[in-house]
């Protein structure tokens, strides 16, 4: 599991009162989002909050496992406006309000939310992505359970109870109702996990391929076995409190991250060309010391700053054509120059220092550019842009997209030092100006003296950048960036499947 696909929100901010079927108040004035992890960092996400209240409707009832005969159902808050509280009634209402809580559709995911007092104020969030292997589950469910319940203990209070929401398509030609039963031992573990810890599971839904099923609730009359419907979108009462609010959802979790994701071929053939190419004209110089060094990083930013100008005089057409557009403008040598010049830590910082006012947008798009332009074998590149775009999007204020590519970049390269203070900063809720404010006090400082000198490798995570072969060289297998150094910080002796694992770990985020 991974730290930076879950998420902690421990700003209580909705309601739950449990009565014998759900009337779910929403009281939109608190946020959550975030990627998955065993052990998530708190996060107080960037979505609507939930104020729930269950009001009376006999027919839907609980499992004795969920919890007292009394906790039926339960509510949320989303978002907020002034001091209103919004009912959901019903677990069509919670499950439509989800969306607005994380700031986009989640995929792939397991979420749970806390609740608190006898009328269910919803407070801290977890959330993370499902485990492909099953054999993952239960530890992974005992994880999350534990990090919600402490989290929410440590930053106001111990959960009186939880929500329980997992995500994720049926595969091609297949029904949801098979997503249903093949993650209803997953729900069990997490139910079972929260009882463990004397906090029970109120409600638990999957929701999938537009439909929405209850694993608390055996009485089809209420809870049929094909599903029932989501509200259509913009019709129920979350979506127009949240358009009072001026809160929106981005779309899915899925398309969020589609716009990080590499390049396809014959495209990609072209741009992995251009990186072999310039790999073995820069790393040398990168890893050199005093004013070759200097050089390179200068001319970085001079070309950053360049393409940043050239992407600003464009017009940029709407989704999804905007991201084919900024391909466009930029070149496969100009991409493979700024890749590897990244991959400096000291030039990386300085292009940091773009995160605020009119130059942020066309940061942001070039850093996009970037990543998707890190194509196989030098995906781990990715982690350079991906951090800088996180670090744009949570200055500007839009968290679940900081989130998605934080938790990105993490995935690319669990080590990498500067997208874990980021993601860790982020799910604290600590004030971005903290690290604008340390960002302008060092471009003020300037650079180091070129006297001084230059550490071996100055690259995040203890990771040199890859020194590419020749071109006519043989190509390793795929992945492998060829010519790799050791990395000379950060942990050692790690398997690939322990760095793998330790990713996981990383990218859990909390809210």
């Amino acid at each position: 599991m991974s730290k930076h696909d879950d998420a902690f929100d421990g700003t209580p901010t909705a309601r739950t009162a449990h009565t014998p079927h759900p009337t779910h108040r929403t009281d939109p004035g608190a946020r959550a989002d975030a990627p998955a992890g065993a052990a998530p960092l708190p996060d107080p996400g960037s979505g609507p909050a939930l104020n729930p209240a269950h009001g009376p409707a006999p027919s839907h009832r609980r499992s004795p496992a969920v919890g007292p005969a009394s906790a039926r159902a339960t509510d949320a808050v989303v978002g907020s406006i002034d001091d209103e509280q919004i009912t959901l009634r019903g677990p069509a209402e919670l499950a439509d309000a989800l969306p607005y809580l994380l700031g986009y559709h989640p995929t792939d995911s397991v979420v749970l939310v806390a609740l608190h007092g006898s009328r269910g104020r919803f407070g801290g969030r977890v959330k993370v992505g499902i485990p492909r292997s099953p054999s993952e589950w239960d530890s992974v469910s005992r994880q999350l359970a534990e990090c919600l319940i402490e989290g929410s203990t440590s930053r106001s209070a111990r959960p009186d109870g939880i929500v329980l929401f997992l995500c994720q398509d049926p595969a091609d030609g297949a029904a949801g109702r098979s997503v249903v039963e093949r993650l209803r031992p997953l729900a069990q573990l997490l139910r079972t996990a929260c009882g463990a810890l004397d906090v029970p599971v109120y409600e638990a839904l999957c929701i999938a391929d537009g439909r929405f099923w209850s694993y608390c609730c055996p009485d089809e009359r209420c809870c049929p076995p094909d599903g029932t419907p989501l509200v259509p979108a913009g019709t129920s009462v979350m979506a127009a409190a949240a358009a009072c609010a001026g809160l929106h959802v981005r779309g899915s979790q899925r398309e969020l991250e589609a716009r990080f994701e590499p390049m396809p071929s014959p495209e990609a053939d072209v741009q992995r060309q251009a990186l072999d190419l310039a790999g073995f004209d820069l790393v040398s110089r990168i890893l050199g010391r005093g004013v070759e060094r200097r050089q390179v990083a200068d001319e970085t930013i001079a070309l950053a700053r360049e393409l940043m100008d050239r992407l600003a005089r464009a017009d940029a057409p709407p989704l999804p054509g905007r991201d084919v557009a900024d391909d466009r403008l930029i070149t496969h040598a100009e991409a493979a120059t700024m890749i590897f010049g990244l991959q400096d830590r000291e030039t990386r910082d300085r292009a940091a220092a773009w995160m605020e006012g009119a130059d942020a947008e066309p940061a942001l798009r070039l850093w996009r550019v970037l990543a998707r332009r890190c194509v196989r074998p030098y995906g781990e590149h990715a982690a350079a842009p991906l951090t800088l775009a996180g670090l744009v999007s949570w200055s500007t204020g839009d968290e679940p997209a900081a989130r998605i590519a934080l938790g990105l970049a993490l995935r690319k390269d669990p080590d990498y030092v500067f997208a874990r203070l980021l993601h860790e900063a982020c799910n604290q809720n600590l004030d971005p100006e903290l690290v604008r404010s340390f960002l302008r006090d060092g471009r003020a400082a300037g650079p180091a003296p070129e006297a001084a000198p230059a550490p071996a490798i100055p690259v995040d995570g203890g990771r040199p950048p890859r020194r590419a072969a020749r071109p006519q060289a043989a190509r390793p297998p795929v992945g492998r960036p060829r010519g790799r150094t050791s990395p000379v910080a950060g942990p050692r002796g790690r398997s690939g499947a322990d760095r793998r694992a330790h990713g996981k770990e990383e990218a859990a985020e909390l809210d």
